[in-house]
This record gives structure tokens, C-alpha cells and sequence, in this order.
């Protein structure tokens, strides 16, 4: 918590100006200059804040699909929630004229969660034993199907792929309060029905027999982390747009420090989801000055070695 709060600073203060660190607390307590409150207020903290909330889904959601599929290169977009709010955004763009980000937002969450909820649904009939096999595969396989319709609709309308491209690096600049305050709902939900999941996510990662022999409810287990993963991911996607990786390097950095216990790794994914996007935000800013770099690059950049790594370490 010392590090994010360290990183919440940084944050407030690392911009296009940039702010001393007396200079953020003095705005903050209202004994700054007129000039820095405003930019502290109005600029940097709802971009800080939304870049904590959105890191904190992420991560969590990250823990949880990877607890769910026992898969460790599995990642919150394996549902189809990034390819679902992609197409919604460009359906909004094109066909209802939506042009501001603050629009985006419900498009793209209502595109994550009927993405999601048909992933699952093309599962759910199917015995339990290798259905987070399935439930990868179906995601994998709405994914490209989305995203093939996503980019044929792009193709034909210009005005739509010019708003759409902003959108789908994934970035916390310019997307306003409004953003947020569509996120937090749906994001405080998904950590609510995630934390108390860990113990019986723990009796999972034995098998499904073995779960069911100490009396765990696989299914609904699965039911209720796959509706947080789909509130979260969703909200968070909606928000800033698809920041990939995060759900990814999250879990295995906790893994290395704190082992196995997804009751741990549950409750430190929110901070470290929180450290990691804040990070790639404050990066995103001072490396291309006067210009940035979104954090959905940032977190790209980063996040493929570590891919990499995890595939060749797993297939040694």
C-alpha cells in the first residue's frame, strides 16, 4: 500500500507540467496555487484514480480465470470481454453516432457482458470435467469471430475506425470522471463476489473430483468467479478500453512472492493490479515528451517478454 500510495503521487504529479511533490500535497489539502489545484483536481486525479480502479479489476480478475481454467497463460480476455466491448464501441461509433468516451462506456460494458454470458452459455451444457478447456476455446473462437466483424466494419466506415483507434490501445487519458463513475459500481461488485472465493478456488486447483469430495459446488463456484470476472474485466475494458497483459503478470508477480494460496494472491492482486497500471501511466507520459504513450502500449511492450517467458518456462 506504501508503493501505490508512492505511485499515486508520482502520478499527480508526472505530466505535460510537472508538479512538485510539496506542490501535489499543497493542492490537495486546497493551499496550492489556484493554477495546480485545478490540474491536480480536475486533470490528474480522476486519470489516477481510474488507472487504480482499473488495475485493481484487472488484477483480480487476472487470478480469477487463471484459478477457474487452471490454466497459468490464462487471461480475463479469454471470455470474449475485450472482443465484446470492441465490437460494441464500433456499433455505438457507426451506427447510434456516438462520438465521446463517456458514451462508450455503457456500449462497451453491455458488449463485454453478452460476449461473456454467450462464451459461458456454449459451455454450460457440457459435464464439468474439462469445461475450463471449453470455456477457453469458446472464448478464443468469439474473440476472432468479433473481432473479424470489428474489423470489417472499421474497413467500411472511416469515421467510425478514427474514433475506434483511441478507444482500443487502451488508455486513461480524456476519459473523464464519467468513466470512472460508471466503473466503481460494477468494480467494487466483482471484488465483492471475488475475495470470498479463495478458499474454494484453493479445493479447485485439486482437480474437480477432488474438489467435489470435500464438498465444493463446482459449479456454482464457477458460476460466481466467471460473473466477477465478467463485471470486472467488463468494467474495466468499458472504461479505459483493453489494457492487456495485466491480468497476465499480475498473478505470476504474486505467485513468485507469495506462492500459491489464491486467498493471498486474491487480496494483493488489487494493490499490485493498481501499482502495475499506474506505473505503465506514469512511463506512458515521461517517455515520449511532450507526447504520450498510452498505457494499453505500455503494458503490451511489458507484458509480451513476460508471455514469452511463461510459455518457454512452462514448456521446459
Amino acid at each position: 500500500m506504501v508503493v501505490v500510495a508512492l505511485l499515486l503521487m508520482v502520478s499527480l504529479a508526472v505530466g505535460s507540467r510537472t508538479i512538485p511533490l510539496d506542490g501535489v500535497w499543497q493542492a490537495l489539502t486546497g493551499h496550492g496555487s489556484a493554477a495546480e489545484t485545478v490540474i491536480v483536481w480536475q486533470l490528474r486525479m480522476p486519470r489516477t484514480a481510474l488507472g487504480c480502479v482499473v488495475g485493481a479489476a484487472l488484477g483480480v480478475a487476472g487470478v480469477v480465470m487463471q484459478s477457474l481454467t487452471r490454466n497459468p497463460l490464462a487471461e480475463p480476455g479469454l471470455a470474449g470481454v475485450n472482443a465484446g466491448a470492441s465490437f460494441a464501441v464500433v456499433m455505438a461509433i457507426s451506427v447510434f453516432g456516438v462520438r465521446n468516451t463517456s458514451g462508450y462506456v455503457w456500449f462497451a460494458f453491455a458488449g463485454s457482458v453478452l460476449a461473456a454470458l454467450a462464451v459461458h452459455g456454449l459451455t454450460r451444457r457440457n459435464t464439468s470435467a474439462g469445461q475450463h478447456t471449453r470455456l477457453v476455446l469458446a472464448g478464443a473462437a468469439a474473440s476472432a469471430t468479433l473481432g473479424a466483424v470489428t474489423g470489417i466494419l472499421t474497413m467500411f466506415d472511416t469515421d467510425a475506425f478514427d474514433s475506434y483507434r483511441f478507444w482500443v490501445v487502451g488508455a486513461l487519458e480524456d476519459r473523464g470522471a464519467s468513466a470512472l463513475l460508471a466503473a466503481v459500481p460494477f468494480v467494487t461488485l466483482g471484488i465483492a463476489l471475488a475475495l470470498p472465493l479463495g478458499p474454494a478456488l484453493n479445493a479447485l486447483a485439486l482437480g474437480e473430483e477432488q474438489g467435489a469430495a470435500l464438498g465444493l459446488r463446482t459449479g456454482a463456484v464457477r458460476a460466481v468467479g466467471l460473473v466477477s470476472v465478467i463485471l470486472l474485466c467488463g468494467a474495466a475494458t468499458a472504461a479505459a478500453g483493453p489494457i492487456a497483459f495485466v491480468g497476465l503478470v499480475v498473478p505470476h508477480a504474486l505467485r513468485m512472492m507469495l506462492g500459491p494460496d489464491v486467498r493471498w494472491l486474491l487480496a494483493y492482486a488489487v494493490p499490485a493490479g493498481a501499482a502495475l497500471v499506474l506505473v505503465s501511466d506514469i512511463v506512458g507520459r515521461v517517455a515520449a515528451r511532450p507526447d504520450e504513450i498510452e498505457a494499453g502500449i505500455v503494458t503490451a511492450f511489458f507484458g509480451a517478454p513476460v508471455l514469452i517467458w511463461l510459455v518457454n518456462r512452462r514448456r521446459a
